[in-house]
């Protein structure tokens, strides 16, 4: 069997409930100046509609929409977006810009090593499309996860999610044939969006998008189950609690189903 995985990173091989999350949740309290905090819930519903995958982003939109609530319009604002993601970055890189000590460093991991390598020696390919910055990735996969050079595009290099254009760069880096099935793994709807509008720009390869439940939504079981449905609305083939349960067995039979 020859297939691809590619992987997206918050949610799916770390739990950012703590970190990308919490400073989000404290930017948008500080920038409406202590009157509103979003819950993760409130989190949750924003990144439900499937274009704010890009924090910093889904942060100005909260705090517009707080003000908004209130009777300010956005365009009456004073809100600078370089302010606004500096003040974020404080909060999750840290103040240290060479060794961040923010809430990056407390990230439990949602996969190891090992699970990696068990899909190399399947002959199943693997890298990582996320839209988090190149050091918050490059912080996890090559400090943490300790692997070396892994294929990875990060926000830098392409556009923001649903666009589909950095998922097929990394597919590109890891098959030049065009001709292996390609699994998305990811926990938003955002990422299942990606899987459909790639399938739409290239139909001749089998695409498939599976939904990974991050942790904060598997400590109810009626958040747990209405984001499963989410998920499976946007496009997820499936759906799992954790990225290890996408074993070799699993793709396998994922694409012979397709």
């Amino acid at each position: 069997m020859s297939a691809i995985v590619i992987f997206d990173i918050d949610g799916v091989i770390r739990d950012v409930a703590g970190s990308y999350r919490r400073a989000l949740a404290d930017t948008v309290e500080h920038f409406t100046n202590g009157a509103y905090r979003p819950s993760q819930a409130d989190i949750d519903s924003l990144k439900s509609e499937g274009i704010w995958n890009n924090d910093w982003e889904g942060s100005q939109e909260l705090v517009f929409r707080y003000f908004e609530s209130i009777g300010q319009g956005r365009d009456r604002l004073q809100l600078d977006y370089d302010t606004l993601v500096a003040f974020f970055q404080s909060r999750y890189r840290g103040t240290d810009p060479e060794n961040w000590n923010g809430y990056i460093t407390t990230e439990p991991l949602l996969l190891q090593g090992k699970y990696l390598e068990n899909l190399t020696a399947n002959q199943i390919s693997w890298g990582f499309f996320s839209g988090a910055t190149r050091g918050s990735a490059e912080y996890v996969l090559v400090k943490r996860l300790r692997l070396e050079k892994p294929v990875l595009i990060a926000m830098e290099d392409a556009p923001g999610k649903p666009d589909p254009t950095g998922l097929l760069a990394t597919v590109a880096q890891l098959d030049s044939d065009n001709n292996n099935p390609v699994i998305y793994v990811g926990d938003t709807v955002a990422d299942m969006y990606t899987v459909v509008k790639a399938k739409n720009l290239v139909p001749e390869r089998n695409w498939l998008g599976v939904g990974v439940l991050p942790p904060h939504v598997q400590e109810n079981n009626e958040r747990q189950e209405a984001y499963r449905t989410k998920l499976k609305q946007a496009g997820a083939v499936t759906v799992i609690n954790n990225v290890e349960q996408l074993t070799p067995e699993l793709i396998q039979q994922l694409i012979k189903d397709r």
